[in-house]
């Protein structure tokens, strides 16, 4: 069977593209429904380790902003249409994941052998309900699972569980706020936050009130048209090869990567996660490769692309990560800077109304004011109503108000 697009996740995001969330969103939404399709059929064998396509992408976004749960399942609506695939439980313990993948133990076909896999799809609309950082075991259990190795778990009542050849795959939303009240400041970039790929918005690409009002006449058959050719990408089986070209380019980056860390992550930080860089680029890669083709062969174009995607992350990592272990007067300042870029412009006096039940002194109010100035975050202009805050534009993005 034929292939009706030449990408799936370009034209995913073509079909996608009318929601309010930012494209970006919508790519990584379709990469999670690409690896989810695949499962563990697939894989790079690196001799000491074999590296699969499953991932722990996560939205981080304002409450609010992006809907960031519906940006999500636009593309995991399509993935429960394709036969075989089967999603796990939003909300788990270590003990129901661990039944979960009893339930779906299967065998596939491969070289006149079946194979042994237990592959599932997790989206969580509240990361809160799928991870509680303090459960070490569940934690572990992420850690140990991101890495598709056979493990065994034993219970007080059931004796063990072994799990032969798991395969988790999970999409997930939380805030800011979520990540700040809930993630000590030892977990950054650790064990398990390095295995994750946190995408982050603060504002809507567009405003789209009715999004029926915008979708083209043959959103529905473009709908059915992506499903088919993921139930098409579900077949692919066996292991990636590297072309020549691909391998040239990652020695050349592996090497570039360790002699260059980039100046914007604190290395103390985020070392766990700038270690585990290379796998995030070669799972995305599996998944651009089967996005566009049958052969199981990754290509130079490949790494260059999945490394931009990975590598275009990063720029947020202190957004996502930058209210833990922070004072609270930082915090109320984090929600000024909030509600004046969702804004674009407010009254000084309304600023201080919205914090006064944090902020209380008006001098203590207006300290925090004249620190988000000298900190390049916000800028005064007066108008004849009195004096205004808006929003100082990040580096590249220009201001709309």
């Amino acid at each position: 069977m034929s292939r009706h697009y030449e990408d799936w996740l370009t034209a995913f995001c073509d079909y996608a593209q009318h929601g309010e969330a930012p494209r970006r969103m919508y790519f990584w939404a379709g990469v999670s429904a690409v690896a989810g399709a695949l499962r563990r059929k697939v894989w790079i064998d690196e001799a000491y380790f074999k590296w699969y396509c499953n991932m722990y992408i996560v939205f981080v976004a304002p409450p609010g902003i992006v809907s960031k749960s519906t940006t999500a399942n636009v593309a995991m609506r399509l993935l429960k249409e394709v036969p075989g695939i089967t999603f796990g439980p939003s909300v788990v313990t270590w003990q129901a994941l661990v039944s979960a993948f009893t339930e779906v133990h299967e065998l596939f076909p491969l070289d006149k052998e079946f194979i042994p896999m237990s592959a599932l799809t997790i989206q969580s609309s509240e990361f809160g309900n799928l991870l509680q950082p303090d459960n070490k075991e569940m934690v572990d259990m992420l850690v140990h699972l991101w890495d598709g190795e056979s493990f065994e778990k034993k219970t007080k009542m059931a004796g063990d569980d072994m799990v032969v050849n798991p395969w988790i795959n999970i999409i997930a939303s939380t805030t800011p706020s979520w990540i700040a009240g809930n993630f000590p400041e030892y977990m950054i970039g650790g064990g398990f936050t390095s295995r994750c790929l946190f995408v982050f918005a603060d504002k809507k690409e567009k405003l789209v009130a009715y999004p029926s009002q915008v979708v083209p006449e043959d959103h529905r058959i473009k709908e059915q048209r992506l499903i088919a050719d993921l139930t098409h990408i579900a077949q692919l089986a066996g292991q990636y090869k590297l072309s020549a070209g691909a391998r040239e380019w990652g020695t050349w980056w592996y090497d570039y990567h360790y002699k260059n860390k980039p100046i914007d992550l604190d290395e103390g930080r985020f070392g766990g996660y700038l270690a585990r860089k290379q796998t995030h680029i070669h799972k995305l890669a599996m998944v651009l490769a089967a996005s566009q083709r049958d052969k199981l062969v990754i290509e130079a174009d490949d790494l260059k692309l999945a490394a931009k995607m990975v590598t275009d992350l990063e720029r947020d990592m202190p957004d996502v990560f930058g209210r833990i272990g922070r004072n609270e007067l930082s915090m109320h300042l984090d929600r000024l800077v909030e509600m004046v870029t969702t804004r674009g412009s407010i009254p000084v006096a309304e600023g201080y109304r919205f914090l006064q039940n944090y902020v209380p002194s008006s001098r203590e109010y207006m300290d925090l004011i004249e620190g988000a100035v000298k900190a390049g975050l916000l800028m005064i202009s007066q108008s004849p109503a009195g004096f205004v805050m808006k929003a100082v534009p990040k580096p590249g993005e220009t201001s709309v108000h």
